[in-house]
């Protein structure tokens, strides 16, 4: 059975150094390689790296690969995943933090992969977080004041200038 994950990971451009950032992951997978059990934990696994964000930030999509239609270096990839990352909220400041993401990542998604015999591979994009909006509006600032309430809230709403101060 061929296995694909591509988690895309979306944030702004403010170091992630003991921060988090706001992710969108994409999960192409073989037809039934995951059960809706899988699906929720590994969903809820890669919400939890993200402790210093509104929970509503954390996207994970799981898109199914039929048989036969992946390939890596031109043969079938029955047992391959592939990881995309796309971050928007925060952005890496240095090649520490970004080692330490991936092994935490890494540690993450072994169950779903090393641990089931199969290869896998990501990588992450960093979008600037200017081109980013939630319902049409604009995120506040990370560490915000209104930053605090969409967290406390998990929802994004309206917000005034003076809660774009640090909380």
């Amino acid at each position: 059975m061929m296995m694909v994950v591509i988690i895309d990971c979306r944030m702004p451009r403010q170091s992630l150094d003991g921060e988090s950032n706001m992710p969108l992951w994409k999960i192409y997978h073989p037809v039934g390689r995951f059960s809706a059990e899988d699906k929720r934990e590994i969903a809820q696994r890669i919400t939890s790296i993200y402790q210093l964000l509104p929970r509503f930030y954390v996207g994970v999509v799981f898109q199914e690969v039929a048989k036969g239609a992946f390939f890596v270096g031109g043969e079938p990839a029955d047992d391959f995943v592939r990881i995309w990352v796309d971050h928007i909220a925060r952005t890496f400041g240095n090649e520490d933090s970004r080692v330490r993401f991936l092994g935490a990542c890494s540690r993450l998604l072994a169950p779903f992969t090393t641990e089931r015999g199969l290869r896998w591979e990501m990588h992450v994009d960093e979008t600037p977080f200017s081109l980013w909006s939630i319902d049409g509006i604009r995120p506040p600032p990370p560490g915000s004041v209104a930053e605090q309430r969409w967290k406390s809230e998990n929802r994004a709403t309206a917000y005034q200038a003076d809660e774009t101060r640090p909380a």
